[in-house]
């Protein structure tokens, strides 16, 4: 990780709750992370972004995905560390679970997924350029990867340099993590700024190949 990126400082990835990760997530939140609106929001993001027909990888999932309804998908596959999240989860065709920060290896062909997504979950990991490089891998030549998030977390997990950054520093970060992951394209979509009637909601997507 420090090969990685090392500009930043040792303990930028430290969280305050040390304990293994599955821990925390050994019981069920059937709960949104987000409001109405952004949820709306990443939903539309997704539906002009994802290609329908396609194999779907939703990483570090729960129990709703936030894919458009009426798109159809060839399979959605979903992962997380809870697994009766992801059995409540009807739009999963399968799923896994598995702790990312001790195993950042995802257990998926290369190249074999149209389009990855990573919702309000990215400030939980540890080892994030590990877990993108090898998104980056398992993704089709063209296929994004959209990562959005808000200023909502679990702050005992969120890692540390998270929660020294406002949402501008959280953008330039998650660009960061893409870039060098071997990223070629990335974009940054505020979808709701912050300081208006719904939780804010930033997306970076990021292409392996350019436009």
């Amino acid at each position: 990780m420090a090969q990685d990126l090392p500009e930043l400082p040792a303990e930028a990835f430290a969280k305050q709750d040390r304990s293994p990760d599955p821990l925390f997530y050994a019981q069920p939140r059937l709960v949104t992370h987000i409001d109405a609106a952004a949820i709306a929001a990443v939903t539309d993001l997704y539906r002009a972004v994802v290609p329908s027909g396609g194999v779907v990888l939703d990483l570090m999932s729960s129990w709703i995905s936030h894919l458009p309804d009426e798109v159809a998908y060839e399979s959605v596959i979903g992962h997380g560390l809870n697994a009766t999240e992801l059995t409540a989860n009807l739009r999963l065709a399968r799923h896994f679970v598995q702790d990312l920060n001790a195993q950042p290896h995802l257990p998926l062909d290369t190249a074999s997924v149209d389009a990855a997504l990573i919702c309000v979950s990215v400030q939980y990991l540890q080892r994030p350029v590990e877990v993108l490089s090898e998104l980056a891998r398992v993704l089709r030549p063209g296929a994004p990867v959209v990562i959005s998030f808000s200023n909502r977390c679990f702050p005992t997990k969120a890692v540390a340099i998270w929660g020294a950054l406002d949402g501008t520093g959280h953008a330039e970060l998650v660009r960061l993590y893409l870039q060098r992951a071997g990223f070629a394209r990335v974009e940054t979509h505020v979808l709701k700024p912050e300081g208006g009637f719904s939780d804010p909601l930033t997306a970076v997507v990021g292409w392996t190949t350019p436009a």
